[in-house]
């Protein structure tokens, strides 16, 4: 009875297995790669697609759209496209943008750049591993890396997911001094400005009442980010770059969701500027002109 029902359960598994590959080469991009997928968890080890995997997935290839259609917009659909990921990690954007684009191109270069040395050591033996060549990855911190040799005078495309705090301005500086054509920024953790908010509060109430904006802690915290984006865009489009603010929907901190997308056209707004002024003079914090905010 056993040998009976043994090819049968034999060829159930093989069904089950087959139905199983079926599945994730649906949900995949053609060409993609299964060993990648499997070290960024996207797949679980034994190739397959859960539910969790499966928000991953879907997560990423909402990230990637915008970031495509920017990169097919530069010269012959992208073909020597440069690519700078700022607080990298482990180069999960990297390598997925290297594997759904670049791998198929005979030129181009991403670049991963990262302060943590185990994490930037990983991401190399990695993509030695995967044959992805034309990929760095460094160990520098967003401002060092602007004037490192390792990298080319012009990059073309600028990205920071999660760059924490004053570190997606430093992005926002390195792209102005490549001259990049866009940048795709998430900001996160934005400390810097509520800081200040909170060492002006007591003279903000006694001149205005929209300091009661911000006096309460948690609505400092809350005013501080979102007007520090405020601030970011409007320093963007003084310096020549159209801006569009949408949600980058579904990514793992659904608090910290923003997306900016930047596209350099050349044309400074010299009304931004003078709203960035305003601003900066309203909530008392013209300080940053000289650091952070510095106009042309």
């Amino acid at each position: 009875m056993n040998r009976t029902m043994a090819p049968k359960a034999t060829h159930a598994k093989l069904d089950k297995a087959a139905r199983s590959e079926a599945e994730v080469q649906a949900e995949l991009r053609p060409g993609q790669s299964i060993e990648l997928l499997k070290e960024l968890h996207i797949l679980t080890r034994e190739g397959r697609l859960n539910q969790d995997s499966r928000r991953k997935l879907k997560q990423v290839y909402h990230l990637y759209q915008f970031i495509e259609k920017l990169l097919r917009e530069l010269p012959g659909d992208g073909a020597e496209a440069t690519l700078a990921d700022h607080g990298a990690g482990k180069s999960y954007l990297g390598f997925i943008i290297y594997d759904l684009f670049f791998k198929e191109r005979s030129g181009g270069h991403v670049y991963g750049i990262e302060t943590r040395a185990d994490l930037v050591e990983k991401s190399r033996a990695l993509a030695d591993r995967l044959g992805f060549a034309r990929m760095s990855f460094l160990n520098l911190t967003v401002a060092e890396s602007a004037s490192s040799s390792a990298l080319p005078p012009r990059i073309d495309l600028v990205t920071a997911l999660h760059a924490c705090d004053t570190a997606t301005d430093d992005a926002i500086v390195f792209g102005l001094e490549k001259k990049a054509r866009f940048m795709v920024l998430v900001p996160c953790c934005q400390a810097e400005v509520a800081a200040c908010l909170r060492e002006t509060k007591a003279l903000a109430l006694s001149r205005t009442p929209l300091a009661e904006l911000w006096r309460h802690p948690l609505h400092t915290r809350e005013i501080g980010s979102q007007l520090t984006n405020v601030l970011r865009c409007l320093y963007l489009e003084a310096h020549g770059y159209q801006v569009t603010v949408t949600e980058l929907v579904g990514w793992e901190h659904s608090m910290k969701n923003e997306l900016i997308i930047a596209r350099h056209t050349g044309q400074r707004q010299a009304a931004a500027a003078a709203r960035l002024r305003e601003l900066l003079a309203q909530f008392g914090l013209e300080s940053l002109l000289q650091t952070r905010f510095r106009l042309p």
